[in-house]
């Protein structure tokens, strides 16, 4: 039987990319620079840090935890003199209902599985607890939209946000910093490229080299920068942590509604995938 931190994990697999979607749409671009925010990784910064209020660099580097502070510090807290937190929250919320309709097709908006799918992952952002968790706590008391496809997109965010607060917890606990944690988890074969990794996370060869080098010096990666058997169980105990960490909700859903909110999810994300959700080289291709 498949454990409850399991299929936690697996609903969540099936309705993050619904999410971070937006964080690759061309609809970004228009709706951010529309509010007055500088084209490029600006729109990124702000827009997942807006829910704070108009927080500085460090607030951000801490919660995003993986990005390099120096590339933080090139547009925060200046976003905040171009675009007020509540403007680029609008602009946040029109992105995402424009590149959902893009890649689902407009009647995303009147799908009732999707509506369907918008109670049942509010019912299990309910069980979501906010103690340690800012960026979960920060998006929970922002409004839900009204429209369907916007209420699952709010709260699919809730769920990832929790889950990813943490996940942060678990890195802390391995004594991870947010450059190790992202060297580490490219050398398991998945998420992002080594090539993406650096680029859209700030940080040079040179600093990902000396992570390397820290991690080696620990015995979790080897010569060839491949994690070592106990880099494998290292990363084995993050995910699982995270996994326990961001089990309430789904207990509070059920393991019916789960499967229920898994499928919707999954559908969802294979049409989106299949619309070129994501371009390519980001990921890496199993």
């Amino acid at each position: 039987m498949t454990s409850l931190p399991r299929l936690g994990r697996r609903c969540h697999d099936s309705l993050n990319p619904l999410h971070s979607q937006i964080y690759f749409a061309p609809e970004a671009e228009r709706e951010f620079t529309a509010v007055g925010l500088e084209p490029g990784r600006m729109s990124y910064f702000a827009g997942r840090a807006a829910a704070m209020g108009a927080v500085g660099a460090g607030v951000v580097a801490a919660t995003f935890y993986n990005f390099s502070p120096t590339l933080v510090a090139r547009h925060l807290p200046r976003a905040w003199e171009l675009a007020s937190p509540e403007a680029v929250l609008g602009a946040r919320l029109a992105t995402a209902d424009a590149s959902l309709r893009r890649l689902l097709g407009e009647g995303i908006a009147d799908d009732p599985d999707v509506a369907a799918a918008a109670e049942l992952a509010a019912t299990a952002a309910e069980a979501c607890g906010v103690s340690g968790r800012p960026l979960y706590a920060s998006h929970a008391a922002l409004p839900t939209p009204e429209r369907p496809h916007l209420a699952l997109w709010h709260s699919i965010t809730l769920l990832r946000e929790h889950r990813g607060d943490g996940h942060l917890v678990a890195l802390a606990a391995a004594e991870l910093d947010g450059l190790e944690a992202l060297v580490s988890h490219t050398a398991t074969g998945n998420g992002f490229t080594v090539e993406f990794a650096c680029a859209s996370r700030g940080w040079s060869k040179a600093e990902w080299e000396a992570a390397q080098a820290r991690l080696a010096d620990r015995g979790l990666l080897d010569a060839e920068g491949a994690l070592t058997p106990r880099g494998v169980e290292l990363r084995r105990e993050v995910e699982e942590m995270t996994d326990r960490l961001a089990a309430a909700p789904y207990a509070h859903l059920g393991e019916p509604g789960i499967e229920r909110l898994t499928e919707i999810g999954g559908r969802l994300t294979g049409q989106a995938l299949s619309a070129g959700a994501f371009p390519p080289g980001v990921f890496v291709r199993r």
